[in-house]
């Protein structure tokens, strides 16, 4: 099981919005002097935006559900470590992210649908579309 659990993880939000605005100052330097190295932070910080859970579809709540347990899970792949190849989320040491599968009703396969957990912030993310953009899950609504 993962602590403290969700519910109490309101807070973990305004930690990752603090981490994620002290990316702030590279954002005004950006914009004052564009540099090439500071053009991935824009973009990251502009991609991951935030879903309340009670917006979440019914089998991302099953997917927490499982996370919360341990599993088991559906899918071999599940709880793997997510690379961020696509630098979409915050950067982070290797091994911080890992994936699960949210079912797709209809779908042959694992379909698009995926959360990605955190482990410093226990942080959970939500993409429907398979890595290209994500929202931060807010449990106080």
């Amino acid at each position: 099981m993962r602590f403290p659990p969700r519910i109490a993880r309101a807070g973990a939000l305004g930690a990752l919005t603090a981490t994620l605005l002290l990316g702030a100052p590279a954002l005004t330097t950006a914009t004052a002097a564009p540099a090439p190295t500071s053009a991935p932070a824009v973009v990251a910080v502009q991609d991951v935006g935030d879903i309340c859970q009670s917006k979440l579809p019914a089998e991302a709540h099953d997917t927490l559900q499982l996370i919360d347990k341990g599993g088991p899970y559906p899918y071999p792949q599940d709880g793997t470590v997510f690379q961020n190849r696509e630098g979409v989320l915050p950067k982070q040491s290797q091994g911080y992210y890992h994936e699960y599968t949210v079912k797709t009703p209809g779908s042959e396969d694992r379909g698009a649908r995926r959360i990605v957990t955190g482990d410093k912030q226990q942080e959970d993310y939500y993409t429907a579309d398979h890595y290209a953009s994500f929202d931060l899950v807010d449990f106080s609504c």
